[in-house]
This record gives structure tokens, sequence and C-alpha cells, in this order.
């Protein structure tokens, strides 16, 4: 097997990662249907060791710098976990295997689970997978960079976008029904409103 070094590819950065996302805050946004249930009770989806992967996997396409907090931080690992255990449940086992294939790969090329490698050589095999050097991992990579956008810029209220750092990261300053002249002009910065559009049972959505 062709080992995870000889790959090159691109460091993965927060700048690079969000550039390439062009529109998909609002998608993101739009694209759930349901808020996240959140309940003290409720299980995770995941084990120990593929809360790991998973951690590790979504810090390196939204890895902590100088710009704000990591995907983890801000609650990425959370946010899917919800989704799996709910209107994406039918996902959890192929989503699942996928995380296992990813740390067999890094156990196998680099002989180390993926959560114990260094972040180069982390971005070294998210690399290769993301070029589809790494055989039926593409779907996967891209479900998980999917779901960390959502995770990362959706509403606070489905359990990720922690703090709000997502939307202050893309200078978002969150849904208000109404805009004062102050809002509207060009030349002054958006002023963060910081509330979620879902407020809880018996919220409504910002209407």
């Amino acid at each position: 097997m062709k080992r995870i070094d000889k790959f090159k590819g691109p460091s993965v950065t927060r700048r690079t990662f969000i550039a390439g996302a062009a529109l998909v805050p609002v998608a993101a946004i739009q694209g759930v249907p349901q808020p996240v249930t959140q309940t003290a009770a409720r299980v995770s989806v995941f084990s120990a060791e593929q809360r790991r992967v998973l951690s590790a996997f979504v810090d390196r396409l939204i890895p902590k710098d100088e710009l704000g907090p990591s995907a983890t931080e801000c609650g990425v690992p959370e946010y899917i976990d919800g989704c799996l255990a709910e209107f994406l449940a039918a996902e959890k086992p192929s989503f699942l295997t996928g995380l296992t294939a990813v740390d067999e790969f890094a156990r196998k090329s680099q002989g180390a689970a993926f959560a114990e490698l260094s972040a180069e050589k982390q971005d070294a095999l998210l690399t290769a997978i993301d070029d589809n050097e790494v055989p039926n991992l593409k779907a996967f990579f891209n479900r998980v960079r999917r779901l960390t956008l959502e995770g990362m810029f959706g509403d606070p209220s489905y359990g990720g976008n922690r703090n709000f750092a997502g939307w202050d990261l893309i200078r978002y300053p969150g849904a208000k029904l109404m805009s004062t002249p102050q809002d509207q002009k060009m030349s002054a910065p958006p002023i963060p409103y910081r509330k979620a559009l879902y407020t809880g049972e018996g919220g409504n959505h910002g209407h």
C-alpha cells in the first residue's frame, strides 16, 4: 500500500476550507429540516474511539487558528451526533463504517490511529482521500465536510456554532426581523445579533 507520506497536497487551513464553501452557510441554515432535540439522557451514537476520529477529522477541516476556534470547540461533533441520532438516523451505519475505515487506513499506512497522527500526517491522509486516492472514502469525506459546514455555520440551536463563533468568523450578524438605517450602511460593519432563530420547545424560528 502506498504510504501517506508520499502523497502531495496543500495543508488544510481554515481560510482555504471556508473559501471553498461559497454560500454554504446559507444552505446549511436552510438545509436542516428540524432542530436537534436537546435531551440530556440521549446516548451518543459514537463510541469513545469513533468520537476521537471524528473530532480529529473535523478539526483538520476547520482547525483552531488566529481567526477563531476549531470545529470541535464550536460543537460540530455534537451537531453531527444529534443529526445521526434523529433525522439522519438512516445514515448512521454508513457514517460509522466510514469513521472506522479512515482509522484503519491510518493504522495500516502510518502505524497509528488517525487521532494520534500529527496534524501534517492527518492533512496528508485527508488530502489523499479528497483526491480519491484512497478507495471508497471520497463520498464519506464529502459527507463529513458538508456536515462540518452545517455544524459550524448553522443556527446554534442545532447543537453547533457554539457561542456564535461560526457566524462571527464569516461576519454574519444573525437573522433579524428588522434592520435599522445604521444596519444598512455599507460602510458600517455588521453588529452581531447573537440570537438563535429557534428558541426551544414552543419557539417560532424567528417568526
